[in-house]
């Protein structure tokens, strides 16, 4: 085993290793665990570190990541979500979806960042944990500048003014329900406060009554989405959050909604690259994920001028010599080298919690991993990049888990890899068709 695999898997605590197993076993990405299988990652590392230094330190930072379907994108935003958290930051990880997040909607896609924003120390959504350790943190400041008990609503209310007086250029109502919610609060008016947090979230069709009580009309838009992402920055880096890291994922979906929707999020893209750009959101990462097809087709980033020019860089070198600083960065895919350098991280981690960790490694050693990696390849037309997700699912669910459990198994004698359509992706049974008539065609 070599030292970088030992020393991801061997301290690893049971729960930790339990989530990442049980996960692999789904056929899902784990959420948490994922710096044990960063095989091949390492070359990003110091790149993205120094990006979030940037991001902690008051910058922003925006970067593009794209790869084929099966390439792992979702599994290195989740890696680098993971490094943002180790730092303090807040975290959201959100779908693009014509139906459920158009991101020509930015209101939407505030509202599911709200919907999905996480920390360390809280699950999704963490945005009432935020604003309440926000308010702790303002009466402590002013408690700290000397103010009286009696005096310390006033202080604070002095205090939110002061710190949203940026935000409130630009979206007063961020301010004005932010008192509100402590106001009801307060007051002892949970629901009253319950509503405005949710109106806060960017959530629609909040009761009249409640927005009335607080002073703020109708529901956020694009527009005002702005202000809050921008008033939300604040309040998480007053309460000790470094910044935020915001995943954009699958954004290649734009290329197959309807062309004046495409248009609009193509814009919508454009702006908030340049809002970033701009220094308007300090504290901030957005990160995007697409295939090549969209950032090189007409029918995705190069349909807008502006935005390809911004996202424009050179992949014409060989891959080894890629810039990890670049806007843009490509994940190069699985290779069976690679596959087989997962497996056998994942069977170690598998033993360290195993009954018998010594028979566990013996029967799969890592001439059989390389075999099933072949095999589950094979299966896919030989198309490994999108082989991992099945491969390691075959691997703990019908493999590890049962040579851990009987303790005559051995899966060259006991086991023949099958897989059938309804437990593949669209992705991976149009790789396992073996006649063209079979493959699936994604026509507009």
């Amino acid at each position: 085993m070599s030292n970088d695999r030992l020393e991801r898997t061997g301290s690893v605590s049971a729960a930790r290793r339990r989530e990442v197993i049980d996960a692999l076993r789904r056929g899902a990405v784990p959420e948490n665990g994922l710096d044990l299988l960063a095989t091949g990652l390492g070359r990003f590392e110091e790149a993205v570190d120094a990006e979030l230094d940037t991001a902690a330190s008051g910058g922003s930072v925006f970067k593009a990541v794209r790869g084929e379907y099966g390439s792992g994108k979702t599994f290195f935003t989740r890696w680098l979500g993971e490094r943002a958290k180790r730092r303090n930051f807040a975290v959201a990880e959100i779908q693009v979806s014509e139906t459920e997040t158009p991101l020509h909607k930015l209101e939407t896609v505030y509202r599911r960042l709200t919907e999905r924003l996480t920390t360390s120390g809280f699950p999704p959504s963490a945005l009432r944990p935020v604003v309440d350790a926000w308010f702790y943190a303002l009466e402590e400041d002013a408690l700290s500048a000397g103010a009286a008990e009696e005096d310390l609503a006033g202080e604070v209310e002095r205090l939110l003014a002061a710190r949203l007086s940026e935000v409130s250029r630009h979206a007063p109502s961020f301010a004005t329900a932010l008192r509100g919610y402590r106001t009801a609060l307060t007051s002892g008016d949970e629901g009253t406060a319950a509503a405005v947090l949710a109106w806060l979230g960017g959530q629609p069709h909040v009761a009249a009554s409640a927005r009335r009580a607080v002073g703020v009309r109708g529901d956020l838009d694009h527009f005002g989405a702005f202000g809050f992402l921008q008033g939300l920055l604040t309040v998480l880096r007053d309460s000790g959050h470094k910044g935020l890291f915001i995943v954009l994922d699958e954004v290649e979906t734009l290329q197959r909604v309807r062309s004046d929707a495409r248009d609009k999020a193509l814009n919508a893209l454009r702006q908030l690259i340049d809002e970033v750009h701009s220094g308007r959101f300090p504290g901030l990462y957005l990160l995007i994920t697409g295939t090549p097809a969209f950032f090189e087709g007409q029918q995705g980033v190069q349909r807008l001028a502006p935005l390809a020019q911004r996202l424009a860089t050179d992949f014409t070198t060989d891959p080894r010599f890629d810039n990890p600083r670049a806007v843009q960065v490509r994940l190069p895919g699985f290779t069976h080298a690679s596959l087989v350098g997962l497996g056998t991280t994942i069977r170690d981690l598998y033993a360290d919690g195993a009954g018998d960790s010594g028979r566990v490694k013996a029967v799969v050693d890592d001439a059989y991993i390389s075999e099933l990696a072949a095999a589950v390849g094979g299966a896919l037309g030989g198309r490994v990049g999108v082989a991992p997700r099945l491969f390691l699912k075959k691997l703990v669910g019908d493999v590890l888990d049962r040579v851990d459990q009987f303790d005559d198994f051995d899966p060259r004698q006991h086991y023949a890899l099958t897989m059938s359509s309804n437990e593949m992706s669209d992705i991976e049974r149009n790789a396992a068709a073996t006649d063209a008539d079979e493959i699936e065609l994604d026509l507009p």
